[in-house]
């Protein structure tokens, strides 16, 4: 057995705690691009210098780190079990520093992330970018799609600033705001023989199209569905609502969404004339839409303003 003795721990403490904070940031990029020369274009610096960081690196925590196979520098197993706690904690710093200071909305240049489904992009992003050239012009902002189960973990470290969603079981730290309730609707192609006559029998007589990017589970219609003990034949089965609308406008389908969303099909260029839209023959719950944000983060300027304005939206 062999034991630590008090003087070697306090080395060690010391040299970890004059860790030259650069070479995590080398570290990081050569765990995302597994690859030496990419990394030294990235950061733009020389090859030699990435080498001679990772170098001092292992020198400093004992470990290779990384292992060259081919082309590729593939993380030990110790590496691959801190690498994402590190690489967490460096995007969390480099919030922290981003939002220094007092935020100045005209001025700023703040980048914000917000995770969204793709479903909601439409009728969302248009509005928020016309928002952002009007009252803080220098911003950039993204898109991000965030997986729901990953939703509390991609908030806390930071990746995303706040999250756009339907209502969903989840606690703190985690915090959201319903921004609003949407009802269904039914679209069909202009003429469709039902057009006119769209009761609970012909809606259910009718084939559908559901839409889901995931790749197999029922849809949140149709689980709103089966509470009533009813079902719908889905037909085709596709992973987005514009594959779906322009599958209509050709056939006898019919495709079930939230009102916004039907509202935004109906209005896309080219097919306004060739959809008509109606009221739902049976009663479904409202989809409720949540603002989601991370406890963290709900006393910073930047996201505190962005938060305001994501809700003077609706």
């Amino acid at each position: 057995m062999n034991f630590i003795h008090d003087g070697d721990l306090m080395t060690d403490v010391t040299r970890i705690q004059q860790l030259d904070l650069n070479l995590l940031k080398i570290f990081e990029s050569i765990y995302q691009e597994q690859n030496m020369s990419r990394t030294a274009e990235a950061l733009h610096i020389t090859p030699s210098a990435v080498s001679h960081a990772l170098k001092r690196l292992r020198d400093y925590l004992g470990d290779p780190l990384f292992q060259r196979s081919n082309n590729r520098m593939l993380p030990t197993p110790a590496c691959q079990r801190m690498a994402p706690q590190i690489i967490d904690n460096l995007t969390r710093l480099r919030q922290i520093l981003q939002h220094w200071g007092e935020f100045q909305a005209l001025t700023s240049q703040h980048h914000f992330r917000l995770g969204i489904h793709y479903a909601f992009e439409p009728f969302i992003l248009p509005k928020l970018a016309k928002k952002l050239a009007e009252f803080a012009p220098n911003t950039t902002f993204a898109s991000v799609k965030v997986d729901r189960e990953n939703l509390t973990r991609e908030l806390g470290a930071g990746r995303v600033d706040m999250a756009f969603d339907v209502a969903l079981p989840i606690k703190p730290p985690v915090l959201h705001s319903k921004l609003f309730d949407d009802e269904f609707c039914v679209l069909m192609r202009k003429g469709h023989p039902i057009e006119n006559n769209l009761t609970l029998q012909t809606y259910f007589v009718a084939k559908h199209i559901g839409v889901s990017n995931r790749p197999s589970g029922a849809a949140a219609e149709d689980i709103l569905f089966q509470q009533q003990g009813l079902s719908r034949q889905i037909s085709f089965r596709c992973q987005n609502y514009y594959a779906a609308k322009t599958m209509l406008v050709e056939s006898d389908l019919l495709l079930t969404v939230p009102y916004l969303l039907g509202q935004e099909l109906m209005g896309s260029v080219g097919q306004a004339d060739g959809l008509s839209q109606a009221a739902m023959p049976v009663h479904l719950t409202n989809i409720e839409t949540h603002l989601y944000w991370h406890k963290n983060t709900e006393d910073d300027e930047a996201l505190s303003w962005f938060r305001q304005m994501l809700v003077s939206l609706f």
